[in-house]
């Protein structure tokens, strides 16, 4: 038996977590996890104590429960945080409300919709001008650019500089495992000399993009600071294309390793409203949620969660409780509607679902109508799946496209 697997007793140690084998299959160790220690303490690889949450129901009342703070600031003190952290992803009412405000009218359903046939062209160029028609790194090729270049056309910002974001986006996303803290400082302090740079572009010469309209409302007294613009906007930058990555390419996988269920989806294509969700359900784009710390003593399911103490959610792992969904390890892409969590729950609900759903949906189509015969060129179990604590997904995905 593999060492970082479950062992036999009833209970698992802090040791089955955050390894190489972790990282490759949690499910054995969150089915596990659900049975005998839904509410688990363990040290996460920053160093700090916390706790894990890995069963559905308890998932979503801790992510709607106002007494577990999203304010990273308010803990750890502005000395201690970055540029990244002064957004609606890490504020607690009223912040949260102001600045998730001033965004989301950018990804409102209907506006989204209207995007259809854009973003349909981005996925057919990119599929059109590949290097190779009979092979391609599904990553680097396809599922990064296509939502990297919409986000960027949103904001405003050129899309031949997309690299430079994969780079910085890398570099946050993977901070809770990186070996050089030099270079998350180089990177941080490189992405706030771009987007200041570009502000100043935009305070002259406004469009109609996000960021046009975020500086002028800052400008018009809607109190947005510079420290929060600069925040806004790398995540927005970040989340805008990292979920959407890793829906492409989890999803992908996973009809690889279900050809059945690839070959339905090709006869049937009207399924993939439901193919897309179940992708979401089965091996999320997004594994843990972010950080949230107890306002006061509280206790939960039998658990003392003192003041102070972190608490994440296993996503992945809620999407997988047998309690919630019949036969969990199943990937079904004809599964009834799911109220999966793959983009949260409550006040913090990713606003850019319907754009990550859309690009989806594109994507996976256009991929299947274009190479039906699309298999991978190794094993599935060599493939290398990215560190950190917040994103599932994986590095390289060599395929051969006929």
């Amino acid at each position: 038996m593999n060492q970082n697997e479950p062992n036999e007793s009833n209970h698992i140690s802090s040791s089955n977590f955050f390894t190489a084998s972790f990282t490759q299959n949690p499910y054995p160790v969150y089915e596990k996890l659900r049975k005998s220690d839904p509410v688990f303490k363990v040290m996460f690889p920053q160093g700090e104590f916390g706790w894990i949450i890995s069963r559905y129901e308890d998932a979503v009342q801790i992510l709607k429960d106002s007494r577990f703070s999203k304010d990273i600031i308010k803990r750890y003190g502005p000395e201690n945080t970055s540029i990244f952290t002064n957004n609606m992803l890490f504020s607690d009412p009223p912040d949260h409300r102001r600045l998730r405000g001033l965004v989301q009218k950018a990804f409102t359903p209907k506006l989204v919709a209207d995007m259809r046939d854009h973003v349909q062209r981005i996925a057919d160029d990119l599929l059109d001008n590949l290097p190779s028609q009979e092979t391609m790194n599904l990553i680097d090729d396809f599922a990064f650019p296509l939502p990297i270049i919409v986000i960027s056309e949103i904001l405003g910002v050129p899309g031949e500089d997309r690299d430079k974001f994969r780079m910085w986006s890398n570099t946050v996303i993977d901070a809770s495992t990186a070996e050089s803290p030099e270079l998350f400082h180089q990177h941080q302090r490189e992405f706030t000399e771009y987007l200041t740079d570009w502000f100043a572009k935009v305070r002259k010469e406004p469009g109609q993009d996000l960021i046009s309209q975020l500086v002028i409302a800052e400008e018009s007294g809607e109190q947005l600071t510079e420290k929060e613009l600069l925040s806004v906007v790398a995540l927005l930058i970040i989340a805008g294309h990292e979920t959407t990555v890793n829906l492409i390419g989890n999803g992908i996988l996973a009809l690889l390793e279900h050809p059945e269920q690839r070959d339905l989806l090709i006869q049937q294509p009207e399924l993939i409203h439901q193919a897309i969700e179940e992708m979401l359900r089965y091996n999320g784009p997004v594994e843990f949620s972010t950080s949230r710390w107890a306002s006061e003593d509280i206790e939960f399911r039998g658990h003392q969660i003192a003041k102070g103490e972190l608490v994440i959610v296993a996503l992945d792992s809620a999407n997988r409780d047998e309690e919630q969904f019949s036969d969990p390890d199943v990937f079904d892409i004809r599964r009834e509607k799911s109220s999966h969590l793959a983009f949260g729950k409550g006040i913090h609900l990713c606003l850019g679902a319907p754009l990550a759903r859309l690009e989806g949906e594109i994507a996976v189509s256009t991929l299947l109508k274009r190479f039906p015969n699309l298999r991978l060129q190794k094993d599935i179990d060599t493939l290398e799946w990215r560190p950190g604590l917040i994103v599932r997904g994986v590095k390289e995905i060599p395929v051969q496209l006929k």
